[in-house]
């Protein structure tokens, strides 16, 4: 009868430890299956819509060729319910994603971020024409005027009043969500840049350092030079000479513009035209960068009242108007 118990023991203990075995064999498949990447051969994009449940999310994922033996994650996420508590949104997954990464992502909420470039130097219209063509986002006509009445600006003329800078949304997102960071980060960067500026500068406000720091940046090519196109035409307005700026007829012309300005352009009135016109233009003619505003604010220390294009983007920078025309002769008219 001892006998008979002790070879019963044996063999629930045999049985139990096969088990237990067979249990640890399989805890450790499951752990290792979480580990296996996901079969992709590029980035994709896997949204969840808000009510998606996990298995709803993995048999998605199956019937896509992405994972495979999905009764895994069944078991998984038994071991750690924690795993099942996905976010809605637009996820990004990639060739380098394990199965376990991309459910960091899911329960982290980790959505895909998208960036736009918005370059310094374009106009409203040019940005407006990139912003229209970015993927996953809301828009929405007149943002930049609509943003403007939200901060109190009704004055309906947004140019130049948004920063030149990369900005980042998420999918779904309204465009006003890039445009008033634009907004808020110029007028916080204009406000700082007037407040340190040389206080000698012919300038009565902001607004027109920001004219100025538009015209800069639309007749620079070559970044060093900022300073000195600032001192030019910071000196013509102390001169109370005319700016006689090409980019503020181009600006003028509008639609007009082909790529070519012409004598009868020169000489037609508009209220940009700086040949035709004392000071400033009413208006920025473009989006400054940081740098234009400083320059703007801290001109050059030199008595230039002219410069020219060497056609390489530098120019060649005169005091007198017959050093400026000796210029001219050589670089433009070729003489």
């Amino acid at each position: 009868m001892k006998k008979r118990f002790i070879s019963i023991i044996s063999v629930l203990l045999s049985s139990l430890c096969i088990a237990s075995v067979g249990l640890f064999w399989g805890y450790q498949s499951v752990l290792s299956y979480s580990q296996n990447p996901l079969t992709l051969d590029s980035a994709q994009e896997l949204e969840v819509k808000r009510g998606t449940s996990f298995m709803q999310m993995a048999s998605g994922l199956e019937q896509r060729g992405v994972i495979a033996d999905t009764w895994k994650l069944k078991v998984l996420i038994k071991l750690h319910p924690e795993l099942a508590q996905i976010r809605s949104g637009l996820y990004l997954m990639t060739p380098d994603d394990t199965i376990s990464s991309l459910l960091d992502k899911l329960t982290q909420g980790r959505e895909m971020v998208f960036s736009v470039t918005l370059i310094e130097g374009q106009t409203i219209k040019e940005w407006s024409a990139v912003l229209q063509q970015l993927p996953r986002i809301k828009w929405q006509n007149d943002v930049f005027n609509q943003v403007l009445l939200d901060h109190g600006d009704t004055s309906g003329l947004p140019e130049g009043k948004f920063y030149p800078d990369t900005y980042h949304y998420g999918a779904g997102d309204d465009i006003k969500v890039i445009v008033e960071q634009s907004y808020l980060k110029m007028q916080s960067e204009l406000e700082k840049v007037w407040q340190k500026r040389d206080t000698s500068i012919p300038l009565s406000s902001p607004y027109e350092l920001l004219i100025m720091a538009s015209i800069i940046e639309k007749e620079t090519g070559k970044a060093s030079e900022r300073p000195w196109i600032s001192a030019v035409f910071t000196n013509r307005l102390r001169k109370k000479m005319r700016l006689q700026t090409d980019p503020t007829v181009i600006y003028g012309m509008g639609d007009r513009y082909q790529g070519n300005i012409t004598r009868k352009d020169l000489r037609q009135m508009t209220p940009y035209n700086t040949y035709r016109i004392n000071g400033l233009t009413p208006t920025p003619i473009a989006a400054p960068s940081g740098a234009s505003l400083q320059a703007a604010a801290h001109p050059a220390a030199v008595d230039y009242l002219y410069f020219v294009s060497k056609n390489d983007g530098s120019h060649i920078f005169s005091k007198t108007l017959t050093e400026h025309n000796r210029a001219v002769d050589k670089y433009q008219r070729n003489r």
